[in-house]
């Protein structure tokens, strides 16, 4: 079981109706999108300890779940920050770069400034709703919206095959670290190969028992939901 799935079940809010929670986890992102950077640096300041508090998460660990997008979010936070211009006139800073200048200008700062404390608002939001709402109570969720029932029979079976998949690709990469197959870079790079295209045959085996089991079931094309 995933770490943030078992979490997820053990928290203090476990019990509570899961609308609340949504409609709180709506209200967070309404902040995070819709605000300025100071009242999203306060909600920011505010969902770290009082997700710490309910989930039974360490400050240190919380933090280390916060800092996973930040490569993904400089790279866009630079793009956003840098420009181009014909002209120097303007910018913070500049370099010359044949007959055009890169550097960084205040408009480009400041919208930078916005992305950054929309995203880490938006990312501490999200974690505050799925530390706290089991995948159970996001399908109850789903139901009461009156999404279509195809969907939500989807997103449970993809929410299933994502631990049939993580459960054969650790049972299959303990097996080869056994027989040392990490040992070295070219002995690493030949198991991982293998991991892969064992990895498929495994998950397709496990699709066709769960369809087998469905059928003496007597499967009708619907989840009972």
């Amino acid at each position: 079981m995933l770490e943030i799935d078992r979490l997820s079940w053990q928290n203090r809010w476990q019990a509570r109706d899961p609308m609340r929670k949504f409609v709180l986890y709506m209200t967070l992102l309404g902040i995070a999108l819709l605000t300025s950077p100071l009242y999203q640096c306060a909600t920011l300041l505010l969902l770290i300890p009082l997700t710490c508090y309910l989930a039974h998460v360490g400050l240190t660990r919380y933090l280390r779940w916060l800092s996973v997008p930040l490569g993904f979010l400089a790279v866009s936070l630079l793009s956003i920050a840098v420009s181009f211009a014909w002209s120097a006139d303007g910018m913070l800073y500049s370099v010359r770069l044949g007959s055009v200048f890169l550097g960084l200008d205040k408009h480009g700062l400041v919208l930078a400034n916005q992305a950054m404390w929309r995203s880490m608002t938006a990312l501490a939001a999200t974690y505050l709703f799925v530390l706290t709402t089991p995948f159970t109570q996001i399908i109850q969720i789903l139901k009461r919206c009156h999404l279509p029932r195809l969907l939500i029979e989807h997103t449970l079976l993809s929410y299933r095959f994502i631990f049939i998949f993580l459960d054969e690709a650790v049972a299959i990469r303990q097996a080869q670290s056994l027989r040392f197959g990490y040992r070295s870079l070219r002995t690493g790079y030949h198991s991982l190969a293998m991991l892969v295209g064992m990895l498929m045959l495994r998950v397709m085996t496990r699709y066709r028992e769960m369809s087998i089991a469905l059928e003496v079931k007597l499967y009708q094309g619907e989840f009972h939901l």
